[in-house]
């Protein structure tokens, strides 16, 4: 009903910065929140940044200062830039929205199939 598709992971040196992009498409009456979430090998999925429909936004302490999430409603994108990456960075990095599916109107979750992020020198 709904695909969310990420782009913009990669391999990039410490202190380096990378843009991640994620759009949603499919059956969408509207987006409320959308957001970034990241995994690393042995460890549980959190959250890295969060951003309402109105623009609020909401990080995680750890990227504080360093990323930025931003949204086009028009678009149905959202964006993560990251800059001053660290090597514990590293992960697997989920876009998230909670959609109104049209036709039904029921709010359900989705997930990206995540793109890898790799900050090495």
């Amino acid at each position: 009903q709904v695909q969310l598709v990420e782009s913009g992971g990669g391999l990039v040196q410490p202190g380096g910065s990378l843009r991640l992009s994620c759009a949603a498409s499919g059956r969408i009456f509207s987006i409320n929140d959308m957001g970034w979430y990241r995994q690393a090998p042995g460890k549980q999925r959190e959250l890295v940044a969060a951003v309402t429909n109105s623009g609020s936004t909401n990080y995680a302490d750890f990227v504080k200062g360093r990323f930025t999430i931003a949204r086009d409603n028009a678009k149905n994108t959202v964006y993560l830039q990251m800059n001053s990456l660290k090597p514990e960075d590293t992960a697997v990095y989920y876009c998230n929205a909670d959609v109104r599916v049209a036709g039904i109107l029921v709010r359900r979750n989705y997930w990206g199939q995540g793109t890898q992020v790799t900050v090495s020198s």
